[in-house]
């Protein structure tokens, strides 16, 4: 079942996040194979700055404090997209989606302590070769109302 064009412009969110500092320690450490939820902790990878995981190192760098690795964005940046793919009216055979692609644009440094939130909308709706293409393109935006990441997020449903 295709699905129908009036639902561009469909608006999801807002979604709120706090990033917290531990979080970004256990995604830096994630980098290098650990699984800190399993306790098994190790190092980050030596190609994964200092200031991604040190609280030390960090407040000596240029930030003062420790900041997201940029695909930490995907956390929260995703949730418009994950309630567009989920909005019952769309109707979207999840069991036939695959992830198309994502593009993100860092607009701002993620710190801990930040409160996010990021809103989206479906803007493009289209069939391609059989398949269903549904685009959301989402915003987030920190506490000062400053503009933090921009997402396109892009489900391809497979005809059954």
């Amino acid at each position: 079942m295709a699905l129908d064009p009036k639902f561009v412009g469909r608006a999801y969110g807002p979604f709120t996040y706090e990033i917290g500092r531990e979080k970004l320690r256990e995604f830096s450490l994630i980098l290098g194979g650990s699984v800190p939820s399993a306790g098994t902790f190790g190092e980050p990878p030596a190609q994964v700055s200092p200031l991604l995981y040190s609280q030390e190192a960090a407040q000596a760098g240029p930030y003062g404090d420790v900041i997201a690795f940029p695909s930490f964005a995907v956390v929260f940046a995703i949730r418009p997209f994950s309630a567009a793919i989920a909005d019952p009216e769309l109707g979207v055979d999840r069991v036939r989606l695959v992830h198309g692609e994502q593009e993100l644009e860092f607009l701002g440094v993620m710190r801990p302590g930040d409160v996010l939130t990021t809103t989206g909308e479906i803007t493009e709706l289209y069939r391609k070769a059989g398949m269903d293409f549904l685009v959301v393109t989402t915003e987030t935006r920190n506490a000062k109302g400053e503009p933090v990441v921009r997402g396109v997020w892009t489900a391809v449903i497979r005809p059954g």
